[in-house]
Parts: structure tokens; sequence; C-alpha cells
């Protein structure tokens, strides 16, 4: 496994595993491999950084954002549902999987601009966004820029703040005791990983993003906010992002975490194939209106 990929296994993962008592199963096995295919993966230099991306089936395109520490394998379960329906395109974020680092502070605003990169080398006229965790940070920084037109865009566990009004208290605690250990690996000289890109990963956790709530008034497109009820970001503030945002949906899922398109992928991807599959609606309740 990946240096990368470790971090969120082993460093995140397991506090959220012991925090929740969730028993999470996830799937990172399939028959293509995806991340490693030389048969359809490709390097373009954006910004300074070549950065890899592969692309799957036909159609309108789709594009999957991973999560932090993640890559391309990360979101399969999404790739292997979604390439009959899409045109999937899906790269690894700047500084993970196969793609350059190039920075020494890297940023959501970095990763967003290597995104809306891509875009534009690929001549997409609009795009649909599904994002998980960072990948969804990274979809309403796009949405709120404007640089791409998005028709429909899907959020797994995103944030707008690294604090605990956004994020559980356990999460942001952790984060600062992960972020000690790092300081001192560096500091002890230690070599058995890239403990600058782990510091980097976690700095994106730790500060970052700052996306003011007056900014989601700027998004245009259609959006789904989806969060597990026991995700790593609080239900309120999941709450708070979709009353903010002009056009949007929410789900939370029962019985879910953070992990769910990975750990119950039948289910989230349904729930992501009927809002982009079907006109969107926001209806009320309030029968006055009628």
């Amino acid at each position: 496994m990946k240096n990368t990929m470790k971090l969120l296994v082993i460093l995140l993962f397991s506090l959220i595993w012991s925090s929740t008592n969730a028993q999470v199963q996830m799937n990172f096995e399939f028959e293509t491999p995806y991340g490693s295919n030389e048969s359809v993966g490709k390097y373009v230099e954006i910004n300074g950084a070549k950065i890899y991306y592969e692309q799957y089936g036909k159609g309108e395109p789709l594009l999957l954002i991973h999560g932090n520490g993640g890559d391309i394998k990360a979101m399969g379960n999404q790739i292997d549902y979604f390439k009959n329906k899409y045109r999937v395109i899906i790269a690894d974020n700047r500084g993970q999987g196969k793609s350059e680092l190039k920075t020494d502070s890297l940023t959501y605003t970095q990763i967003t601009k290597d995104w809306e990169g891509l875009v534009n080398h690929l001549k997409l006229d609009s795009i649909t966004i599904v994002g998980w965790s960072d990948g969804g940070i990274v979809g309403l920084k796009m949405a709120i820029s404007g640089k791409s037109k998005i028709k429909k865009l899907v959020t797994m566990g995103a944030n707008l703040r690294p604090d605990s009004t956004a994020v559980n208290p356990w999460a942001v605690k952790f984060v600062l005791q992960t972020k000690k250990m790092i300081n001192s690996k560096i500091q002890e000289k230690d070599t058995t990983t890239n403990w600058n890109l782990q510091k980097q990963l976690l700095g994106l956790l730790g500060d970052q993003p700052n996306i003011p709530i007056e900014d989601l008034s700027k998004i245009k497109a259609k959006v789904l906010i989806i969060a597990g009820d026991e995700d790593v970001i609080r239900n309120k503030h999941s709450l708070e992002i979709y009353e903010n945002i002009p056009q949007a949906q929410l789900c939370i899922m029962p019985g879910e975490t953070h992990f769910a398109p990975a750990s119950n992928p039948e289910l989230f991807n349904e729930i992501v194939n009927r809002f982009l599959s079907k006109p969107f609606k926001r209806p009320n309740s309030d029968w006055t209106k009628w």
C-alpha cells in the first residue's frame, strides 16, 4: 500500500473505527487495475506538476474526486458503477497516487486549480462531479469559482471549516496529535516514509478549508450533500452547507460513516445515481404555497 494511502487508512481510519465502534469493511479490489491501468492512464502537466488521470466509459463527463491520502483506486466502486452510464474521468490529486506534489504548501485551492486545468485540457463544455471528503471540498470550490460549467455536484463528507464547529471534536484532536508525531519524525530525520508529504496532507485536514458560508450562494449547480450519520463531519454542519446552497438536497445516510462510498457502495451509488439521473426538485412541505 502506498505511503499516501497509509496515512488515510492507518492514521485516520483506525481512530474513526474505534471511535464509532463501526465494523467498516471496505472493498478496494477490482478486476480492472484502477489507478495503474497502462491502457488508459495518462499524464498531463498542469500548473507545474504532472497529474495522472484515467478515463472510462462514454457519454456525459463525470468527474470523480477522491479524498485525502487516497488515489484513483479508492473510488473504484464508483468507477465500476458509473462507467457504464457516463464518461468517467478520475485523477490522482496533486501529491497523491501517481501525481507530482511540486509544492511545499499544498492547498485545496491548488487542487481545485489542477482540476479546472484538467477540465480545460480535456475541453469539457460541462461536467458533473462526485467528490468524497477532500474531493467534496474541491467540488464545492469548483462550483464557487464558476470557472467550469457544473450541472450537478455530489459531495460526500465535505466541510467548510477545519474546526470543531464543523468536524467532530475527536477528529480535530486526533489531527493535532498526529501533527505532533509527524513533526517529531521530521526532526528525527526519519526516512521510513515521506513525512513532508504527510505533513502537507495533514495540513489540509487540520488547517483547511476556510470557505466563507456566504460563498455557497454563488453556486449555480444542483447539489446533493451526503454524509453518514456517524461521519467525521458533524451532522449540523452538513445541514448548514445544505441550507446555504440555492439548489440543494441533503441526505444523511442512516447507520453509515465517512467511508460509505467504499463500505456500502451499493447504497451510496444508488443514492448518487438517482440524484444524477432524475430532474432536480426541492419540494416544500408548506402547503400554503402549493
